[in-house]
């Protein structure tokens, strides 16, 4: 492999649009993703590829309220080699007018250009007992390997649960991203829609 193919392919995993929840340092990100729970608008600003800090406005369908959140995500551990990424990410949130109202967890993922494993947990608690836990398990591939700049599409599989529904629901899901752009879409018979989009500045 040539050093050019090589300085490419390293960009490619480093800068992998693909739901990276920290950007490159000094990035901007804006997502929104919206299932059968929650809407949720993220802004946030990466002052080094270790963590990101933000804010999230969070609409919950389940307990028809809204809350504006502080958010962190650190960088637990990154494992690089030629043909392969593995990441540990930590996230948190606070509502600064009621530290009472938090959320943390845990998500991760390994992939390749052909394959991915993803997997997420999160706990959030609310001053009011309206407390729930969130989780999933993601695999997908990669119907083919497209360059830098091509449009890349990677067909997946999502189980998903959560404490207040109660009811796990696997479903396909299909993920496209090119350039600074990603877009997610997904459908279960108990989750209904499962969108992601996001946009790095």
């Amino acid at each position: 492999m040539g050093i050019i193919k090589m300085i490419i392919l390293g960009l490619f995993i480093v800068f992998n649009i693909e739901a990276r929840p920290i950007s490159y340092s000094g990035g901007t990100t804006l997502m929104f993703k919206s299932d059968n729970v929650s809407n949720s608008v993220y802004l946030h600003y990466s002052p080094t590829y270790k963590y990101s800090i933000g804010i999230e406005k969070v609409k919950n369908k389940f307990y028809d309220n809204n809350k504006n959140y502080l958010r962190l995500t650190y960088l637990l551990n990154r494992k690089n080699t030629f043909t392969s990424q593995r990441n540990l990410y930590f996230q948190s949130g606070v509502m600064p007018n009621n530290t009472e109202n938090i959320f943390y967890g845990v998500h991760g993922d390994w992939e390749t250009r052909k394959l991915f494993i993803g997997f997420g947990i999160k706990d959030i608690q609310s001053k009011y007992g309206m407390d729930y836990k969130d989780e999933y398990l993601q695999l997908g591939f990669a119907p083919y390997v497209g360059d830098y700049n091509d449009l890349h599409t990677w067909i997946m599989l999502k189980t998903k649960k959560n404490t207040l529904t109660n009811k796990a629901s696997t479903y396909p899901e299909l993920k496209f991203f090119k350039g600074n752009a990603l877009m997610k879409f997904g459908y279960g018979a108990n989750t209904n829609w499962d969108l992601h989009f996001m946009y790095r500045f």
